[in-house]
């Protein structure tokens, strides 16, 4: 058996038996002395595990746990799951590395370390294998708009208490501020930037705000407003993007030949409808309700994508593809 399997091995024998001698582990697992040695060690110092020796017993037991199977099987620790997979190592990778960017040393630090502790912990053999694996292992994180730890904190636990925010808002659109009294739904992460859906009292709906345009945050003793997340999902993620709100067009894209190979393997929202083309195109159909996000995206495509309708979101990516051309003249 693998290493992770024995791991999962000795902490079943602990927990059966209350209590496991040395030798008796090593003729379950079929290891070595100084393999099992390594083992014991990497559960106590990077999972955590409370493995002591009782000397009384010549037995390995959890710590705290009174001889006898019935008494060990109370013991809290349980190991974390196996990752293996593609999609699940890039989501501890993923973890790992935003985490550690939420709060260089601030606010969260003192709360995140012992989280950040363990995933590390859980990335290799040892300090220096984990270390080296997330060297060669990078989730690229381009412009990051850090939230001032302080907000974050204040946000994260009114949402968790259920809490309203008296929010200080600046809105880019119209580059003023405002003072807003909202009611926490859930938090976002989208491409490396916090945003908290809630309900604004102000303007009696759901609202969705970045956090790192909010210049002061305060959380109230009033209870928040409930909305069903349902409710909130309808009204904020209907379109494609972040700023979307509820879809009520649909557009109509043509990626030719070259691009198709690549965009067919992408999801650009969960009801789109794909179709390829006798030529090798590809035509995507998708909902959005604002064109702005959804513009910059086929933009990243530039001559290898048309916009087939709406005439007015094909009028929108031209002025943008022109006025791009003007400035390299």
């Amino acid at each position: 058996m693998d290493r992770t399997e024995r791991f999962y091995r000795i902490e079943l024998l602990i927990k059966s038996h209350g209590g496991v001698s040395f030798d008796e582990l090593m003729g379950e697992l079929e290891v070595s002395r100084a393999t099992l040695k390594r083992d014991l060690q990497y559960l106590r110092d990077r999972m955590d595990a409370p493995i002591v020796y009782d000397r009384f017993d010549n037995v390995y037991r959890f710590d705290g746990a009174a001889p006898g199977g019935a008494a060990a099987a109370a013991a809290p620790h349980e190991l974390p799951g196996v990752w293996f997979s593609e999609a699940e190592i890039h989501a501890l990778l993923t973890m790992h590395q935003l985490i550690k960017g939420l709060d260089a040393g601030g606010v969260l630090g003192r709360h995140l370390q012992p989280l950040l502790d363990k995933l590390h912990g859980m990335l290799g053999a040892s300090e220096g294998e984990s270390r080296e694996l997330m060297r060669r292992v990078k989730i690229a994180a381009p412009a990051r708009r850090p939230v001032p730890p302080r907000w974050f904190e204040v946000v994260g636990s009114a949402l968790l208490k259920r809490h309203r925010i008296d929010l200080v808002y600046f809105t880019r659109k119209r580059q003023a501020e405002s003072r807003r009294e909202v009611s926490p739904q859930r938090l976002i992460h989208y491409r490396n930037t916090w945003y908290l859906d809630a309900w604004c009292h102000s303007s009696d709906g759901l609202r969705r705000f970045a956090l790192d345009a909010v210049r002061s945050a305060k959380a109230l003793e009033q209870r928040a407003k409930d909305v069903a997340m349902k409710t909130v999902e309808a009204e904020l993620d209907g379109g494609y993007g972040i700023f979307s709100g509820k879809a009520d067009q649909w557009a109509t894209l043509l990626f030719d030949a070259d691009a198709a190979q690549w965009v067919a393997q992408e999801e650009w929202h969960p009801a789109q409808r794909l179709s390829a083309q006798p030529d090798g195109a590809l035509r995507m159909e998708l909902p959005y309700a604002d064109a702005t996000e959804l513009a910059m995206d086929i933009l990243r495509h530039g001559p290898q994508v048309k916009v087939l309708a709406p005439p007015a979101l094909a009028r929108l990516v031209g002025e943008r593809l022109a006025a791009a051309a003007a400035q390299y003249r």
